[in-house]
């Protein structure tokens, strides 16, 4: 009788260590809802934010801010405003076309080509970056591949891979806060697996029903000289009203 009772012990036992082990399991959502709630929390039709970019490099460090005003992830118009060195230069994306103005010389060029993967003002993100704003679930296909904590957050690992053509990485890793459904590490790579790019997402707050990071810290692993760009948004709105006359070429010269 002993024995028996033993072994209906070790049975439950066994059972309950089943049951702890596979909970988490449970509690993890599909990959492809991970992406789907990242993209509520970080898109929308359109917004207008204020912010401030930190290029570190190794003697020195300088700050650039600017206004931008975003329609969708088709349409975008962004002044610089400080320092006097940048101040009035203006930068226009409609669809697939970006154009720049520069106040120093009166000139608009357009940015196309190979010169999309050109630094913005010896910073480590390109215009290729800031170019393309499409949702994670209409570019990549997820799966989740583990889990990790950072900066205290239990956080699932995503390994997206690209399922159109037209994109500047191939492939990314996310590190998704697991409680308010945003990274707060991301890794982008080529098509050969190389590691292009690392940011790191911090200050995450509410705002209007949405968890968004404050701050981004964009590392471009390939470039020379550089200890990272700081971006961090001082002032957003979310859906606001917007002027139509600011996409188009004759705002840039206003």
């Amino acid at each position: 009788m002993k024995h028996k009772g033993l072994e209906i012990k070790i049975k439950r036992a066994i059972i309950l260590l089943f049951a702890t082990a596979v909970l988490p399991l449970q509690a993890q959502p599909p990959a492809d809802e991970i992406l789907e709630r990242i993209d509520r929390n970080l898109s929308s039709e359109n917004r207008v934010f204020e912010s401030s970019m930190t290029i570190h490099g190794r003697r020195n460090s300088r700050t650039i801010t600017s206004k931008t005003y975003a329609v969708g992830d088709k349409r975008s118009f962004t002044e610089y405003l400080s320092p006097p060195r940048e101040e009035g230069t203006k930068m226009l994306k409609l669809e697939e076309q970006l154009w720049i103005y520069s106040p120093s010389t009166d000139r608009t060029i357009q940015i196309s080509g190979h010169m999309l993967r050109q630094s913005v003002m010896g910073s480590d993100l390109s215009y290729e970056d800031m170019m393309d704003d499409r949702k994670l679930t209409e570019t990549y296909n997820a799966e989740v591949v583990g889990t990790e904590e950072i900066g205290g957050r239990d956080c699932w690992i995503l390994q997206l891979t690209g399922k159109v053509d037209d994109l500047a990485y191939a492939s990314r890793r996310l590190w998704v806060d697991r409680e308010r459904y945003v990274p707060l590490k991301e890794e982008l790579f080529a098509k050969s697996g190389k590691l292009l790019k690392r940011s790191e997402m911090s200050d995450v707050v509410q705002i209007e029903g949405r968890w968004f990071p404050r701050t981004v810290f964009y590392k471009d692993m390939l470039k020379q000289g550089s200890e990272g760009t700081g971006f961090r948004i001082t002032d957003i709105r979310f859906n606001t009203d917007i002027p139509e006359y600011l996409f188009s070429k004759a705002a840039l010269k206003q």
